[in-house]
Protein backbone atom coordinates (compact mmCIF):
# COMPACT_ATOMS: atom_id res chain seq x y z
CA UNK A 1 0.00 0.00 0.00
CA UNK A 2 1.81 3.26 -0.70
CA UNK A 3 2.38 5.85 1.68
CA UNK A 4 0.12 9.14 1.64
CA UNK A 5 2.78 12.28 1.19
CA UNK A 6 1.94 15.07 3.50
CA UNK A 7 0.72 18.55 1.63
CA UNK A 8 3.02 21.33 2.32
CA UNK A 9 1.73 24.43 1.80
CA UNK A 10 3.39 26.89 0.41
CA UNK A 11 0.99 29.96 0.09
CA UNK A 12 2.52 33.29 0.71
CA UNK A 13 2.24 34.71 4.35
CA UNK A 14 2.17 38.20 3.24
CA UNK A 15 4.71 38.94 5.71
CA UNK A 16 8.50 39.11 4.74
CA UNK A 17 12.02 38.98 6.30
CA UNK A 18 12.82 42.95 7.45
CA UNK A 19 8.94 43.76 7.59
CA UNK A 20 8.06 45.51 11.51
CA UNK A 21 5.09 43.52 12.97
CA UNK A 22 3.87 43.80 16.34
CA UNK A 23 2.89 40.73 18.63
CA UNK A 24 -0.63 40.34 18.89
CA UNK A 25 -0.58 37.38 21.71
CA UNK A 26 1.61 35.08 23.85
CA UNK A 27 4.62 35.82 25.92
CA UNK A 28 6.08 38.27 23.54
CA UNK A 29 3.05 40.42 23.35
CA UNK A 30 3.85 44.31 23.25
CA UNK A 31 3.20 47.24 21.05
CA UNK A 32 6.43 47.87 20.13
CA UNK A 33 7.73 47.37 16.21
CA UNK A 34 10.00 44.52 16.08
CA UNK A 35 11.79 42.84 12.71
CA UNK A 36 10.99 39.78 10.84
CA UNK A 37 13.97 38.04 11.12
CA UNK A 38 13.01 34.82 8.83
CA UNK A 39 9.78 33.90 7.21
CA UNK A 40 9.66 29.70 7.87
CA UNK A 41 6.30 29.17 4.72
CA UNK A 42 5.69 25.73 5.04
CA UNK A 43 5.18 25.96 8.93
CA UNK A 44 3.44 28.82 8.72
CA UNK A 45 5.81 30.59 11.09
CA UNK A 46 7.88 33.90 11.65
CA UNK A 47 10.90 33.98 13.47
CA UNK A 48 10.79 37.83 14.87
CA UNK A 49 13.82 39.81 17.02
CA UNK A 50 13.86 39.73 20.70
CA UNK A 51 10.14 37.42 20.73
CA UNK A 52 10.20 33.60 22.14
CA UNK A 53 13.62 33.17 23.54
CA UNK A 54 15.31 30.08 24.08
CA UNK A 55 19.09 29.23 25.59
CA UNK A 56 20.71 27.14 22.97
CA UNK A 57 23.77 25.03 24.72
CA UNK A 58 26.44 24.35 22.45
CA UNK A 59 27.60 20.58 21.65
CA UNK A 60 29.64 18.07 23.48
CA UNK A 61 32.80 16.90 21.79
CA UNK A 62 34.75 14.43 23.63
CA UNK A 63 35.57 15.96 26.68
CA UNK A 64 35.20 19.94 25.47
CA UNK A 65 32.55 21.44 24.02
CA UNK A 66 32.70 22.88 20.77
CA UNK A 67 33.19 26.38 21.26
CA UNK A 68 35.25 26.27 24.59
CA UNK A 69 35.29 25.03 27.73
CA UNK A 70 32.59 27.01 30.06
CA UNK A 71 31.10 28.70 27.20
CA UNK A 72 27.76 30.35 28.25
CA UNK A 73 24.33 29.27 26.61
CA UNK A 74 23.70 31.31 23.35
CA UNK A 75 19.94 33.04 23.24
CA UNK A 76 18.48 32.73 20.35
CA UNK A 77 14.50 33.60 18.88
CA UNK A 78 12.00 30.93 17.89
CA UNK A 79 9.75 31.03 15.62
CA UNK A 80 6.40 31.44 16.05
CA UNK A 81 3.34 30.99 14.78
CA UNK A 82 2.03 34.19 11.96
CA UNK A 83 -1.30 34.34 13.47
CA UNK A 84 0.25 35.61 16.60
CA UNK A 85 1.74 39.18 14.64
CA UNK A 86 0.56 41.76 12.67
CA UNK A 87 2.14 43.33 9.96
CA UNK A 88 2.21 47.35 10.56
CA UNK A 89 0.46 49.83 8.49
CA UNK A 90 3.22 52.55 7.36
CA UNK A 91 0.75 55.70 7.34
CA UNK A 92 -1.08 54.97 10.84
CA UNK A 93 1.29 53.03 12.22
CA UNK A 94 -0.94 50.93 13.57
CA UNK A 95 -2.05 46.79 13.50
CA UNK A 96 -3.34 46.23 9.99
CA UNK A 97 -4.11 43.19 7.40
CA UNK A 98 -3.20 43.46 4.29
CA UNK A 99 -4.32 42.29 0.71
CA UNK A 100 -2.69 42.44 -2.76
CA UNK A 101 -3.47 44.52 -5.54
CA UNK A 102 -1.84 45.53 -8.95
CA UNK A 103 -0.28 48.55 -9.64
CA UNK A 104 1.59 49.40 -12.84
CA UNK A 105 1.72 45.86 -14.04
CA UNK A 106 2.89 44.65 -10.48
CA UNK A 107 1.42 42.94 -7.41
CA UNK A 108 2.15 44.83 -4.10
CA UNK A 109 0.78 44.69 -1.10
CA UNK A 110 -1.31 46.91 -0.01
CA UNK A 111 -2.90 48.26 3.93
CA UNK A 112 -6.35 48.64 4.55
CA UNK A 113 -5.46 52.48 4.88
CA UNK A 114 -4.40 51.70 0.98
CA UNK A 115 -1.17 52.34 1.32
CA UNK A 116 1.70 50.34 0.13
CA UNK A 117 3.42 48.15 1.87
Amino acid sequence: MPQRVKEINRKSLGIRTGDDVIVLSGSGKSKTPRKVLKVLTAENQVVVEGVNMVKERPKKQGNQRQSGINEEPIEKAAPIHRSKVALIDPKTKKPTRIHMTEQNGKRVRTAKSGETI
